[in-house]
């Protein structure tokens, strides 16, 4: 590939990814009107045509590594798991 090609599918990528973020804010919106909604009518369920919404509250137990590695540093160290992974970025 050139490198006037290979500029080209970068600007491509960033124009794709500013849709993508422009997107993801109009149904983050929608979301928040929709949450709105449903506290105005306080339920947790909401049924409107073929659609079933939920927003319920759930809990779950995490998990502190953070805590456990400054208060049990050596144990921490005997059963922490390095891995390894590559990011792609653009600049």
């Amino acid at each position: 590939m050139t490198e006037r090609m290979l500029k080209n599918r970068i600007l491509k990528l960033k124009e794709i990814e500013r849709q993508q973020k422009a997107l993801e804010e109009q149904a983050e919106a929608i979301k928040a009107e929709i949450k709105k909604e449903m506290e105005a009518q306080g339920v947790e369920e909401l049924h409107t045509g073929s659609f079933i919404i939920r927003w319920k509250t759930i809990i779950s137990n995490r998990f502190d590594s953070k805590t456990f590695q400054a208060e049990h540093k050596k144990m921490y160290e005997q059963y922490a798991k390095q891995t390894e992974s590559r990011r792609f970025t653009v600049a």
